[in-house]
């Protein structure tokens, strides 16, 4: 025992010295190559591939897809972290612009207007011109301001993330095994999980007449898992600990956009012809549900 603890040690040793980086043992002062990770990838949900069918089915009901501006969706949870700030993505309203654009929607700039309000001021001065190598040559070399160029929205969506609970559910198990005296060998095993649940509220606005026309709230749960192995022992004046295990959770952040996806195509969907985003939304959620129950609020349904 004492002999087969020895060799642990010395193994355990071994992997802690090959591990250090070659730079560090040499005392070597050149660049390091960084490490390179997976490739950058297309951020999307569950739920991209029902946005895009939405595209694909062009049955607005108004004909061609309407303008829709995006406003405030606020964090509401009220969850900060001292060490890491806010538990809950900023970016929700980036989320929605990414959401109605995957679903073929025009979208006008309301977020950030403060390039187009630097041009339009240089523009009232005559300073800025799409032909600045003419400056000088012409009077008339400036960009024009002319009476309605800028595309008005139809209608404009807002809301919030309204909830982050934690630990809605949790389980777990721990078993420990080995020998009874002090020297003994002992072994343990456990697993646990946990359950928590973000959601958000979300409000579709006619932009000229101010009316709440549609609001729509979804939640999803997240969860992470847990687990764990180790061994420990003893012998003479010679001991060892090994542990190992892995543990893992759904991005909260992705849990956003999930259901921001979500809620964006509820509204969507009510500014199509009924029924049009049935088979779009069946096709997402039947695999993972086992069944989607299609209630859908319209806009102007009396029901």
């Amino acid at each position: 025992m004492k002999r087969a603890l020895s060799l642990a040690s010395l193994a355990a040793l071994s992997l802690i010295a090959q591990a250090l980086p070659a730079s560090v043992m040499a005392g070597d002062r050149r660049p390091v190559a960084p490490i390179v990770g997976a490739p950058a990838t297309v951020n999307g949900s569950s739920y991209t591939p029902a946005l895009t069918c939405l595209a694909m089915q062009r049955a607005w009901t108004e004909g061609t897809a309407p303008r829709i501006a995006v406003g405030r969706i606020s964090d509401l949870t009220g969850r900060v972290d001292l060490q890491t700030g806010a538990r809950v993505s900023q970016a929700s309203a980036l989320f929605a612009v990414t959401a109605l654009t995957r679903a073929g929607v025009p979208v006008v700039e309301r977020l950030d207007n403060s390039v187009a309000e630097i041009e339009l001021n240089y523009a009232r001065q005559h300073l800025l011109s799409d032909t600045p190598e003419r400056a000088g040559s012409s009077a008339e070399n400036f960009r024009p301001i002319l009476a309605g160029q800028i595309a008005g929205s139809r209608y404009y969506i807002v809301g919030g993330v309204s909830e982050l609970n934690y630990n809605i559910g949790s389980s777990g198990v721990e078993a420990q095994v080995g020998g009874t005296s002090s020297g003994d060998v002992r072994g343990f095993i456990g697993a646990s999980s946990y359950v928590l649940n973000i959601a958000v509220d979300l409000r579709l606005v006619d932009t000229r007449s101010q009316e709440v026309l549609q609001s729509v709230s979804f939640q999803k749960q997240v969860i992470g898992v847990d687990r764990g192995i180790g061994l420990n022992g003893t012998a003479g004046s010679v001991g060892g600990v090994l542990n190992g295990g892995n543990s893992a959770m759904e991005p909260i952040q992705a849990a956003v956009r999930t259901v921001i996806d979500r809620g964006i195509f509820e509204l969507l969907s009510g500014l199509q012809v009924q029924g049009a985003g049935d088979a779009c939304l069946a096709a997402t959620e039947v695999g993972a549900l086992g069944a989607v129950q299609l209630n859908q609020r319209r806009i102007g349904d009396p029901s």
